[in-house]
């Protein structure tokens, strides 16, 4: 039974096979019993879309407030900029 607030298993037209780490997979399947999810592609989605969800959360404002002189300093200590 896949978790209340994840998306229907997606159809084979929609998924691409990746390979894991056996350690992994064993992990995932140990795992099972104690979850709610009937399969390793279920738990393994959820897990991968929570993580990915937090680190897009995380890194959404990282492009804003670049300290110039910062940034100046490091591309002339790198020799890119005369001093």
């Amino acid at each position: 039974m896949s978790s209340p607030d994840s998306d229907p298993v997606a159809s084979d037209a929609d998924t691409v096979d990746l390979a894991l780490p056996e350690r992994v997979v064993s992990r995932v399947e140990a795992r099972l019993p104690r979850t709610d999810f009937d399969t390793p592609e279920e738990y393994v989605t959820y897990a991968m879309e929570e993580v990915l969800a937090r680190v897009e959360a995380d890194t959404e404002g990282d492009h804003t407030g670049v300290d110039e002189n910062e940034v100046r300093d490091r591309l002339q200590s790198l020799g890119y900029l005369d001093e």
